[in-house]
């Protein structure tokens, strides 16, 4: 398990972790979603023990990671600025995980090399953007380290390589226990494939729960409401998140129960009510502009 506890990151003025609390259990897919700006890509890089907390501590499986060599052997860290050798070839960086990497399964690179199309052989600084974000999953994988931290990791891949790749990291979780964390803008991509979420904003955790806990936990009502007593009733009676209206036509996402939202609805007797599915980026909406972070007053 990954653990923070109470940790604070600053660069010079800007706080950009700001006691944050979270654990991430294994054997899960961990998602890690948050505001621009929030914290996301400096979280993973003290998860790995790139950077040391201010404040704090992160542990890895009950050890401190900084500057810890056993620890970190445990993690594999892919960063969204994908750096290589100048005129290096996959190769030549096969040889340098393996130095680091005493577990790297190399049978298992070339192999998932050929079914790539990548060739080991050519200068990585030809390959294009998503050919290289392909080679450094493929040396997260096969460095068969017991985490994979992976930033944007489906940014730059096409529609089929998105599916490779989480295909590939659905066999490495059956077979040994990978945990993935993943931290994305992609809000779709992570809701097919994660289980437990983490939402990051302003440097501070707002929330950490299974998605289908939270799925059941927030709900979006369609109604039509014309009675100003009717809509207060609603705002009294449940927590509203959002609400949209055109006309009488009412959108309103509220936290609370499936059913208990229905047996409430159908007590009130609107014209016209249904419950609609909620999407992960419709609750990551919710959510942020609870905290004053408002999508609308962004809208020109």
């Amino acid at each position: 398990m990954i653990e923070f506890k109470n940790i604070v990151k600053c660069f010079g003025d800007i706080k950009a972790i700001d006691h944050v609390n979270a654990a991430i259990e294994e054997g899960h897919v961990f998602g890690l979603i948050g505001t621009n700006g929030a914290g996301k890509s400096t979280l993973m890089r003290l998860a790995d023990g790139v950077l040391k907390p201010d404040e704090g501590s992160v542990t890895v499986d009950g050890e401190e990671i900084f500057d810890n060599p056993a620890a970190k052997g445990k993690i594999f860290y892919i960063s969204d600025d994908q750096y290589f050798f100048r005129n290096g070839t996959p190769r030549d960086i096969l040889h340098l995980y393996q130095t680091y990497y005493p577990d790297f399964d190399s049978a298992k690179w070339h192999e998932l090399m050929g079914k790539f199309g990548l060739q080991e052989g050519r200068k990585v600084n030809t390959f294009s953007k998503g050919m290289k974000k392909q080679l450094s999953i493929l040396c997260g994988i096969c460095a068969n380290t017991k985490y994979l931290l992976c930033d944007e990791t489906f940014d730059g891949l096409d529609p089929v390589m998105r599916q490779a790749v989480k295909a590939v990291f659905v066999r490495e979780i059956e077979e040994r226990g990978l945990t993935p964390v993943i931290a994305s803008h992609n809000l779709r991509e992570l809701e097919d494939i994660c289980e437990t979420v983490g939402l990051l904003h302003r440097g501070g955790i707002l929330f950490e729960k299974d998605l289908d806990e939270m799925k059941l936990n927030i709900q979006k009502i369609q109604c039509i409401i014309k009675e100003e007593e009717m809509l207060c009733r609603i705002r009294e009676s449940m927590e509203v998140l959002t609400m949209d209206n055109r006309g009488s036509l009412y959108t309103l996402t509220v936290r609370g129960k499936r059913q208990e939202i229905d047996e409430f609805m159908e007590q009130l007797s609107p014209i016209f009510y249904e419950l609609l599915p909620l999407s992960l980026e419709e609750i990551f909406i919710s959510e942020t502009e609870v905290k004053e972070y408002d999508v609308k007053s962004l809208l020109f």
